[in-house]
């Protein structure tokens, strides 16, 4: 079983994160942020990937240190559940569609964090949270999970569908990327045969 437990904890948050990576989508989230459990909630049911995540935060001062803290310690846990990375597809890509907006999530599990990130929005919260905190979580987990992440918002109007979207664009590219390839099932995907340093291709 490729799982993973995570135990974050800092002088502003608390958080606890396990997954299965070979799950079915089920999920106990707890962030303290209702929109971010939503959007959690909608990583894990579309990329099959089980997920707890228990946080506390310092959410009396804002929400930026628990959605930071979540997405790395989520990051954290993909990145020790896939081990050396043998045998996954490693690339994935997902158009997702919600009403009138359209998102397109690209990703490679490279070992190489980068994230191009391309949304707007014209409201400054969605319910309690900060709309220029979905960018930040999405850095996060790019950067903890070491993942080369593109992120674009194609159109839409609606800022809530803009960002549900998006993750759900990035959980079917998970589950795309991490799923292993029965074809080479017992090598790492790379001609360098290793993932996981600045320079694998």
């Amino acid at each position: 079983m490729r799982t993973a437990e995570i135990q974050r904890t800092t002088g502003e948050t608390s958080v606890l994160v396990s997954l299965n990576l070979d799950g079915t989508g089920t999920y106990d989230v707890s962030t303290g942020i209702g929109f971010l459990d939503h959007m959690l909630e909608q990583l894990s049911r579309h990329s099959l990937i089980d997920l707890v995540v228990k946080a506390e935060g310092d959410l009396h001062i804002d929400q930026h240190h628990t959605t930071e803290d979540t997405g790395i310690a989520i990051g954290e846990a993909l990145k020790k559940a896939l081990g050396d990375k043998r045998g996954i597809t490693r690339y994935g890509t997902a158009y997702s569609p919600m009403d009138e907006t359209l998102s397109r999530v690209a990703l490679d599990i490279s070992g190489r964090p980068f994230l191009v990130w391309k949304a707007e929005f014209t409201q400054p919260r969605l319910g309690a949270m900060d709309t220029e905190l979905f960018e930040h979580w999405f850095h996060s987990f790019a950067v903890a999970a070491g993942i080369t992440l593109h992120a674009e918002c194609l159109y839409g109007q609606n800022n809530h569908h803009i960002v549900e979207s998006l993750f759900k664009g990035l959980a079917r590219a998970l589950r795309q990327a991490v799923e292993i390839d029965p074809r080479k099932a017992d090598s790492i995907p790379s001609t360098k045969g290793v993932l996981g340093s600045k320079d694998a291709e």
